[in-house]
């Protein structure tokens, strides 16, 4: 009726990322308390649900659901909920990030969700930069920074993805010789960092290869098992920027490489 205002649902997968948080404080939930948690009604949850089965985030069970741990070394997860996932950590960590960059730099960003926050923070630092990156996004967004000149490597586009890997991006990185690598990891497992797919850890070590600096920014939930692929080791990394949600032991780990170790507190 006129008047009257009209619901507004939040988006897929902010519904979707509130059930994974609620799941991984609480580890099951029935579909009644899901529903109550996203503000929608149980047939909703109940198609959310099921969308988070297929992805492999979770498991049904009579009447709810349960979070899958550990996920297989090959998961990657939906791009969509990854960059809404850990959101304040993230930004806390990237405005962090930000500041270790300085004007004229040149600096490789792969196209971690992490390493996006970093990017965003830098743009509102106005530093002229020459920015490389193998993400469709970072570079849409870098382009309509006007101190900015932007550089991509070139590839293929993952499906379900905003990512070029192959072959032609990792040839034009042996070209380039950069300032300082952001790079994100899938998991960071003792002295490993690790990614679930071959194409992608080979573009990240190529990354790497490319920089004088190398900044691993990572939230404090990668600190787990490792996924499929190595791509490099923390001895080739210069500095590791984290939440201050890591546990002592794995912050323990971090401190015996000779490497600078930043744990910054979530908004």
């Amino acid at each position: 009726m006129r008047g009257q205002p009209k619901r507004v649902d939040i988006i897929p997968a902010k519904r979707r990322v509130l059930i994974l948080e609620h799941l991984k404080a609480n580890g099951a939930a029935s579909i009644q308390e899901l529903a109550e948690v996203i503000g929608g009604s149980q047939s909703t949850t109940r198609r959310d649900l099921e969308h988070l089965m297929e992805a492999g985030y979770l498991e049904r069970t009579h009447g709810g659901a349960l979070l899958v741990p550990p996920m297989r070394a090959t998961f990657e997860g939906e791009s969509s909920l990854n960059a809404q996932m850990r959101r304040e950590q993230k930004q806390a960590i990237g405005i962090e990030a930000a500041e270790r960059l300085s004007p004229h730099d040149s600096v490789i960003f792969d196209s971690s969700s992490t390493v996006l926050e970093a990017v965003r923070a830098a743009a509102r630092r106005l530093l002229p930069l020459t920015v490389v990156t193998n993400s469709l996004e970072i570079a849409l967004f870098s382009a309509s920074v006007p101190q900015w000149r932007v550089l991509m490597p070139g590839g293929t586009v993952r499906p379900g993805s905003t990512m070029l890997t192959g072959d032609t991006g990792s040839d034009f990185l042996k070209l380039v010789h950069t300032d300082v690598c952001f790079t994100g990891a899938f998991a960071v497992t003792g002295g490993l960092l690790t990614d679930a797919t071959i194409e992608v850890a080979s573009l990240k070590r190529a990354m790497m290869k490319s920089a004088r600096r190398r900044i691993l920014l990572v939230d404090s939930t990668k600190f787990r098992p490792p996924a499929f692929c190595t791509f490099s080791e923390l001895s080739e990394i210069d500095e590791v920027i984290t939440d201050d949600g890591i546990r002592p032991e794995h912050l323990a780990v971090l401190r015996t490489f000779e490497l600078k170790v930043t744990v910054v507190p979530a908004a």
